[in-house]
């Protein structure tokens, strides 16, 4: 309580202008680039109005805070899409200011939401994906804590562009790109191999490494170029057990349950001292100010993870449509990140927010969130893997120029029979209306529990711990009251699910395609 004292007395000795508009009450949010904090403004009218103050830390490229409000203001207040009351600036330090909305937690809604309200909520995600990608903006950063939802008042908006980049079209001025020809060269120089225990491993390869390595495998085992990251599989291992703790936190951000709701009077937004800050036509920073670096506490995974991050990081690719090694650290949310992201292919599109829309589609089906959890992009990829199958992988990372090698062949699961096992909604739980069976089950029994990831360690277990499943566990068993739904989940949803996760980002469905879906075929536009 008194560091977050200290925090809101440093926020007003930073930013004067507050003092006098608004009263801050607390901290609210944390991550890596930014504080949220709740504070109240005095209306002319003599009421008092809830709002969300997003401070900026001062690290954060200038270009990139301007192209954050851009994007609210050019494509936000509308279709579920956040957007922007104000903006503050004093030197170095920006503040955003956004309606307040209370918001409910999704691991804590996410067994009790029935299967409508879950066809809800993709809509007006989708909706949401819809207005930006007509806009060019890819957001990079699409989950659950940046997607807010007000269960009781059905209220949505997608927030924190502050990962946001730009399509080669898009319409938001400052994330206008510049090809360089270079793209295919620049994005990986190693060839980073990870083993996953019972003789399986996989492995990234940029094209013009193909040749080489198919004409000298050997080689391979004493090429230095290699990294190789071992993970235990022994029982109480660290790296083991990171994979079933829960973790609210994810890459660094602690999720609160309140943040703002979208803005509709977008037309009466000001953008204070905006003009100083970038020349929109050069896209060139018209005073050049000197960074400084920010203290950073020593306790939290929020604070741990901006220590990790060097004060005069200088990132290379900002106004390019590649990505460069700096931005690896702003490449999403790990368990979220498509496979083009996971390989870091240079030209990443917005079909990587829709990739992150299924695998949020894909928890809610299945009850666990997140659904995966990695240490690292290749364990990532292992785990997609199980799921989706390991030639079909390798087959679509051909299609954007890269080898995938894996040393086991790992087949493509069923949507629904994964679904179906892990929510506990198996053709087990329909044999009688009511019917619990006496037969009780040791939570060490089951794969995860429900609130953890599903991250099986090892490649070589093709399908894994559910075959831990039986039937007759009360763990997988409901009582038909209680379905909410989800007895009678149609095929169009493992249907959009599939096209959701196409590995390939080109042929993946679109968010215009998505709300035109069988799925939704009875809800409005």
């Amino acid at each position: 309580a008194a560091g977050i004292k200290k925090d809101i007395e440093n926020l007003y000795e930073a930013v004067p202008q507050l003092v006098n508009v608004f009263k801050i009450k607390e901290k609210i949010g944390e991550g890596t680039f930014s504080s949220v904090y709740l504070a109240t403004a005095q209306l002319q009218t003599g009421c008092e109005e809830k709002m969300a103050l997003k401070h900026l830390i001062p690290t954060s490229h200038p270009l990139r805070i301007a192209a954050e409000l851009q994007c609210l203001t050019v494509a936000g207040g509308q279709d579920n899409v956040m957007g922007v009351k104000y903006c503050f600036r004093k030197n170095d330090h920006v503040v955003i200011v956004m309606p307040y909305l209370e918001h409910e937690s999704f691991l804590d809604i996410l067994n009790s939401l029935s299967f409508e309200e879950v066809r809800e909520y993709m809509f007006n995600l989708f909706k949401a994906l819809r207005r930006i990608h007509h806009f060019g903006i890819v957001h990079r950063d699409v989950k659950p804590s940046n997607f807010l939802y007000n269960r009781r008042l059905k209220e949505y908006a997608l927030v924190d562009f502050g990962l946001a980049q730009g399509t080669p079209d898009t319409k938001i001025e400052l994330l206008k790109t510049t090809h360089s020809e270079d793209q295919q060269g620049s994005c990986s120089q190693n060839k980073p191999t990870i083993a996953l225990g019972n003789g399986v491993s996989v492995g990234v390869t940029a094209p013009k490494q193909i040749a080489q390595q198919s004409a000298s495998k050997a080689s391979d085992k004493r090429s230095s170029s290699i990294s190789k990251i071992q993970i235990k599989q022994g029982r109480g291992g660290k790296e083991d057990s990171a994979h079933h703790s829960v973790q609210r936190s994810v890459f660094g951000e602690r999720n609160f349950n309140v943040y703002s709701s979208t803005y509709q009077e977008n037309t009466n937004t000001k953008l204070i001292k905006q003009a100083k800050m970038i020349d929109v036509s050069s896209r060139k920073l018209v005073t050049k100010k000197k960074i400084t670096s920010t203290k950073t506490a020593s306790n939290g995974a929020a604070r741990k993870a901006a220590s990790g991050c060097p004060s005069n990081l200088t990132c290379d690719c900002y106004a390019t449509d590649r990505v460069c090694s700096v931005c690896l650290s702003r490449a999403g949310t790990p368990g979220f990140r498509a496979p083009e992201v996971l390989t870091k292919c240079p030209t990443q599109t917005t079909a990587i927010d829709m990739w992150s829309a299924g695998i949020v589609f894909l928890s809610l089906l299945s009850g666990r969130y997140p659904f995966y959890k990695a240490s690292d992009d290749l364990t990532a990829l292992a785990q997609i893997m199980t799921v989706r199958g390991s030639r079909e992988t390798i087959q679509a990372a051909k299609t954007f120029g890269k080898s995938v090698l894996c040393t086991q062949v790992v087949p493509a699961q069923n949507l629904r029979t994964l679904c179906e096992k892990l929510r506990g909604t198996n053709s087990s739980c329909k044999r009688s209306q009511g019917e619990v069976p006496s037969k009780s089950v040791n939570d060490s029994a089951l794969p995860v529990a429900v609130d953890k990831p599903w991250a099986p360690e090892a490649l070589g277990k093709q399908i894994h711990h559910l075959e831990n499943f039986q039937e007759g566990d009360s763990a997988l068993e409901m009582k038909a009251t209680d379905m909410k739904g989800w007895d009678q989940v149609p095929e169009e949803a493992y249907d959009l699910l599939d096209k959701l996760l196409d590995l390939n980002p080109a042929t993946r469905i679109t968010a215009k395609e998505a709300l035109l879906h069988p799925f939704f075929k009875d809800m409005r536009l």
